[in-house]
């Protein structure tokens, strides 16, 4: 049975729908992210698994029971807020012992879960500090404690590190993964930023203006997105437009101004249809290594040269079309300069067919 079910639930403020019919079922244990830009209803969507908002229309499950119209406190949920709400007259000590005291524990058991917790995020020590002593990743880690404390079935946790700096987000997406995996406890992920959400999660919902677009592994979001959308909202792809010549049963042919390809097939696509190919940069091939028979081939000329560091970024010309190669850069690796006519391949698997 799924921990977390969300099924056909919308939610309207007058004419505006912030979530649109979203189904969704996240898997005990499992760590699941809402991904999507500023405004999507992710946040909405978590805000009406913990209980603050009711949706306007369809049920919320969790360990298969019914918790639509309950209120937070009864739905044994813990929830971690993007700017932390610590307390800062409360030292750390009191900050994760708070709702345990609500809860009438006794003063042998608030020690006892107070000090685990603390073992658990890594602040054993640091009981009597304020939020004033401590940085926004121990901050963070303090909050995490006070949900944990109360050994919630659900962890929700609302975009945790965008008041984090660069470094410090890098450090704490895999101490927040880590920890997770250590514990087994069910955890949604709200987020804008991709590179979080392929990190760190199980599996991914992209929304767009309410409504879930994709759900899947970061695997199959990042190499087979589904929509235009996906594709352009996950990293940076080619987007090339191709004509159907015929489909196989796990590959079809496709005509790429002037060239023959192939590439994954879909149930939908039939011979004569236009579509899109998706073919993500780090996955095109220059020179020598794309020669081989196996991979899909064409004739570019290089029009653009960017370096990056460790990676040399080449825009190339495909008869009337852009295509971007990203090319690691080694002492072994071959540089191409501009205007240079070089072929070009990628492997079919490496690619992708969106039906617009």
């Amino acid at each position: 049975m799924a921990r977390v079910e969300l099924i056909d639930v919308s939610k309207r403020y007058g004419p505006v729908e912030a979530v649109s019919r979203v189904s969704l079922q996240i898997e005990e244990g499992e760590f699941f992210s809402l991904l999507g830009p500023s405004g999507c209803g992710k946040t909405t969507s978590l805000r009406i698994i913990a209980g603050f908002i009711y949706p306007s229309t369809g049920s919320i499950l969790i360990g298969g029971q019914d918790v639509t119209t309950l209120p937070p406190e009864k739905r044994d949920v813990g929830i971690v807020f993007q700017n932390y709400a610590i307390f800062p007259h409360m030292n750390v000590y009191d900050n994760i012992a708070f709702g345990l005291r609500m809860r009438k524990r006794s003063r042998e058991e608030i020690d006892r879960r107070v000090r685990s917790a603390l073992e658990q995020v890594g602040l054993t020590g640091y009981e009597r500090r304020y939020q004033r002593e401590m940085s926004g990743g121990e901050q963070q880690r303090v909050a995490l404690a006070r949900v944990l404390v109360t050994e919630p079935r659900i962890l929700l946790l609302d975009e945790p590190l965008s008041a984090l700096d660069k470094k410090l987000r890098e450090e704490m997406k895999y101490w927040i993964k880590d920890l997770q995996r250590q514990l087994r406890i069910t955890t949604i992920y709200v987020t804008h930023d991709q590179g979080e959400a392929l990190t760190m999660s199980d599996r991914i919902a992209v929304m767009k203006a309410g409504r879930v677009e994709q759900v899947g592994s970061p695997r199959e979001i990042y190499e087979r997105p589904q929509t235009r959308f996906v594709t352009d909202f996950i990293g940076q792809s080619n987007i090339l437009p191709a004509r159907v010549l015929a489909v196989g049963q796990r590959q079809a042919r496709l005509a790429l101004d002037g060239f023959e390809v192939r590439a994954p097939a879909r149930a939908e696509i039939g011979p004569g249809q236009h579509v899109s190919l998706v073919i993500r940069p780090e996955h095109v091939l220059m020179g020598a290594e794309a020669e081989r028979q196996d991979l899909n081939r064409v004739r570019a000329r290089v029009s653009k040269e960017t370096y990056q560091g460790s990676l040399i970024r080449y825009e190339l010309a495909v008869g009337q079309y852009a295509l971007i190669a990203e090319s690691q850069n080694t002492l072994q690796q071959e540089v191409f300069p501009l205007g240079a006519e070089v072929t070009v391949g990628w492997h079919p698997d490496s690619s992708a067919i969106l039906v617009e």
